[in-house]
């Protein structure tokens, strides 16, 4: 990630990029994007900076209260080990991933690892770090093309984070296919094309209501004659709990498949972070319906649940391949444990 933002990336692309995005409100007037490498020259705020900025409320919610509770302890013992899990628990980690961590902190502290408030601070870092680790993987494009399968429901950023997407593959210099094949939701399509005409990337569509299967496989067939890199599959985002859906997605992924061998590449999951645990429950659902490979959590600015990437990742041994905390294309960030453990726990 920091190779490529060093060499800025983003500069001169957001000029052509510009415009109000499909999360606005009509009428509203996005701010300007800035320069990334002007950024260091001014003195304001730099990549690791806008992280930690986007992710305030998070560090608030959750390390805010730790060290309100820990820092200043010159003990640690057992009732304070419970009022941290509380605060875990509260803040979206979940309990599984919860309860886990404190028992590692028991015994770290059986060891007389926790002597004081601020060792208990760090261990829980390295702990929650330790974990985030554990399933990170980068997205790697693989195949040609390679295929993303974008899943999620209404209303947590899918077709959004799908042009921001198709945003950094095409300043990268590969060629970018889009397949329209949420026709349910009205305007999906709209939304969907006005992100390829800022970036310069061709939309596969049909008229609304037409048969998603029908989208993806003319998606495959274009993809495969204009030799693209890659192409990225917008879905329908119906309530996850609806039977028909999961079966269509079953159905669209068969087409891929059959279309392109060893396809789809990736079936990214985008999850609102402010849903919380209820995120949790999508993950879970769509894991085992759709072949979740990855997941991309959005809004992440806006929330103080931010725990939840540490309970998406950890109890389903899924990796977190995107967050966003922002509303521009670079603020979809590419997702790295080490530096998202240290903007929460930066004081």
């Amino acid at each position: 990630m920091a190779e490529q933002e060093n060499k800025g990336f983003f500069r001169g692309l957001m000029d052509r990029l510009a415009g109000p995005s499909d999360d606005l409100k009509a009428g509203d007037q996005p701010a300007p994007a800035p320069d990334v490498a002007a950024l260091s020259e001014t003195g304001r705020p730099g990549l690791f900076e806008r992280l930690k900025n986007g992710l305030q409320k998070t560090r608030d919610g959750l390390v805010g209260r730790i060290d309100a509770l820990v820092l200043g302890k010159k003990e640690i013992d057992a009732e304070t080990l419970e009022e941290l899990e509380e605060i875990l628990i509260t803040s979206d980690i979940g309990v599984k991933t919860a309860v886990e961590l404190i028992r590692t902190l028991e015994q770290r502290m059986d060891r007389n690892e926790l002597k004081d408030g601020a060792a208990l601070r760090q261990v829980l870092k390295e702990e929650i770090l330790k974990r985030l680790e554990l399933h990170h993987a980068r997205l790697e494009l693989s195949g040609a093309p390679c295929v993303l399968l974008v899943i999620g429901v209404n209303g947590v950023g899918k077709t959004t984070t799908i042009g921001k997407l198709a945003a950094r593959y095409k300043g990268e210099g590969k060629k970018v296919l889009l397949a329209a094949a949420d026709t349910f939701r009205a305007a999906a399509a709209e939304q969907l094309v006005a992100w390829g005409e800022r970036s310069g990337v061709d939309v596969i569509r049909h008229k609304e209501g037409a048969d998603p299967s029908a989208v993806v496989f003319d998606a495959c067939k274009a993809a495969l004659a204009r030799q693209a890199d890659v192409l990225i599959v917008d879905t329908a985002g119906r309530l996850h709990t609806k039977v028909n859906l999961m079966e269509e997605m079953k159905k669209i992924r068969r087409i891929i498949s059959r279309e392109i061998p060893g396809a789809p590449h990736e079936t990214l999951l985008v999850v609102d972070a402010g849903t919380g645990q209820n995120a949790v429950s999508q993950a879970r659902l769509f894991k085992e319906a759709a072949g979740v490979t990855g997941i991309a959590l959005t809004k992440l600015d806006g929330t103080a649940k931010g725990g939840i990437v540490v309970a998406l990742s950890h109890e389903f041994a899924l990796p977190v391949r995107y967050i966003g905390v922002g509303e521009s294309v670079e603020d979809l960030r590419d997702f790295d444990p080490r530096e998202f453990t240290e903007a929460i726990f930066k004081s």
